[in-house]
């Protein structure tokens, strides 16, 4: 390639975007203005870019590379947050290598940018240029700040198999000491996608998600290594690190709620640090899942309830779930999974059955509230598959599928998969069954039937209610 005289820039291009082979990496066309005196751009206008595509990154920091001579020549570096090139002044050949982990490893782009062209590089994407024109401003914004404690990768500018066609060859130019030590691309550790933050690890539905997950690039906390109500949390890691927390910590004792003690733990556990988790995610572009109740409905409405239905809670439990989902609606990536009725590994009401079942007790149970099962291996997948497939943001219910039941019908149900008589289990209202306590009792929604419509439009539709059951109790010890 031949280096020539800095072109004039072309002035009046509309605002336009051109991808390129490197997932995420983008092209961009930028209005500039100029007349006898000189010119003018919108170097960022994230309004107009967002509306036009480009991803709304935040950025923090603003970055200038002032360079002096023609053939300047600085990279490969790729950094763990996003940027946004362009160039003040000048003009420079830009070469940018894929050095991320997955399919596109490798892969490499390369492109002249002056003042009338910008472009998007993703976290991970190796960044490096050489100046073409004396007196050349390069110009990056960028979505977190320098640190050191931060992962880093590199490649050597000269690597054979990125085989890069620098304009002016390396031996001519200017280049650090440090730029000519960078490792060859057989050598580089690929850069990790930013992690997924599991918390509440330790409940039903944390052991479901670290089965589904798995452990690559998932880290699992429970309240004794992350405590979601230190005052100290937003210090707590570096979050731009994290991609996507995923919420299965709660206080869930409904009963317990209804008392001082309890009402301060569960507007402290579900609204409090629930506050605390949405600032987080906002403020480092994270996706925030969080797992929800049916006890935000009155349980009056006939029929199952829809996500848009408007919620009118109960009792202590429901009012701080229901304050949880609101503040989390106002996370621009959020997930919000309303279930009913959880059944996991762990103390459960399925568990409770087998155990009177094999004792020769006959329960008498609650037959005016009706609902359907969560099992925690549906709610789990059904998580990943929102996350994997980029489904819309939003609310969506997640509950077995099939027909509703009462909790004396589930309890006939487990008695009969279990080989127990079903008639053993007697039905009684949820008054007469609470007639004689001497703690504090939450009121409960008579209907927790939640319609999952939504949920199978995205792909993804969970097993009947009495499948699941079956399979659960065929694998489940009392």
């Amino acid at each position: 390639m031949t280096v020539t005289d800095e072109s004039a820039i072309v002035f009046s291009k509309p605002l336009a975007a051109t991808t390129t082979a490197i997932p995420g990496l983008v092209v961009w066309d930028l209005p500039v203005h100029g007349d006898a005196r000189g010119w003018f751009k919108e170097n960022w206008q994230r309004e107009k870019m967002v509306a036009a595509g480009l991803p709304d990154f935040g950025p923090v920091q603003n970055n200038i590379s002032f360079n002096d001579a023609v053939g300047t020549t600085r990279g490969i570096h790729a950094e763990p947050w996003d940027k946004w090139v362009s160039v003040a002044t000048g003009r420079i050949f830009g070469a940018w290598v894929d050095l991320r982990e997955g399919p596109s490893f490798g892969a490499v782009y390369t492109t002249e940018i002056d003042p009338s062209r910008a472009i998007f590089v993703p976290r991970g994407v190796g960044n490096a240029y050489q100046t073409l024109a004396a007196d050349t401003a390069y110009v990056y914004l960028v979505n977190d700040h320098w640190s050191p404690a931060a992962s880093y990768t590199f490649l050597n500018l000269a690597d054979e198999t990125a085989a890069i066609d620098w304009p002016i060859p390396l031996s001519e130019v200017e280049i650090s000491a440090k730029d000519l030590a960078h490792p060859r691309l057989d050598a580089v550790v690929p850069m990790p996608p930013r992690k997924t933050l599991v918390l509440g690890a330790d409940g039903q539905l944390g052991r479901a998600l670290r089965d589904v997950l798995g452990d690559s690039n998932v880290e699992y906390a429970t309240r004794h290594t992350l405590d979601l109500t230190d005052p100290d949390l937003a210090t707590a890691k570096h979050w731009r690190d994290y991609g996507t927390i995923i919420n299965a910590a709660a206080y869930t004792a409904v009963d317990t709620a209804e008392t001082p003690e309890g009402r301060a733990a569960a507007w402290n556990v579900n609204v409090t640090a629930v506050a605390s988790l949405a600032r987080i995610a906002t403020a480092h572009d994270i996706t925030l899942v969080h797992v929800s109740s049916d006890y935000v409905f009155d349980g009056t409405k006939t029929g199952a309830y829809l996500e848009t239905d408007p919620i009118s809670p109960l009792g202590i439990y429901g009012q701080t779930k229901a304050a949880g989902d609101a503040i989390v609606t106002t996370v621009p990536r959020h997930y919000i999974l309303r279930t009913s009725w959880v059944i996991g590994e762990g103390k459960n009401f399925v568990r409770t059955m087998l155990r009177l079942a094999e004792r020769g007790i006959n329960p008498a149970v609650v037959n005016d509230q009706t609902g359907r099962l969560t099992f925690t291996t549906d709610l789990a997948t059904g998580i990943q598959h929102l996350i994997n497939t980029n489904a819309p943001y939003g609310t969506y219910n997640l509950t077995a599928s099939g027909e509703p039941a009462s909790w004396a019908d589930i309890a006939r149900m487990t008695f009969a998969a279990a080989g127990h008589d079903p008639e053993r289990v007697s039905g009684t209202t949820t008054a007469e069954y609470f007639a004689n306590a001497t703690a504090a009792v939450a009121p409960r929604p008579t209907n927790s039937t939640l319609a999952i419509e939504k949920l199978t439009t995205t792909g993804f539709t969970p097993a009947a209610q009495a499948t699941q059951l079956e399979n659960y109790i065929r694998n489940t010890h009392a």
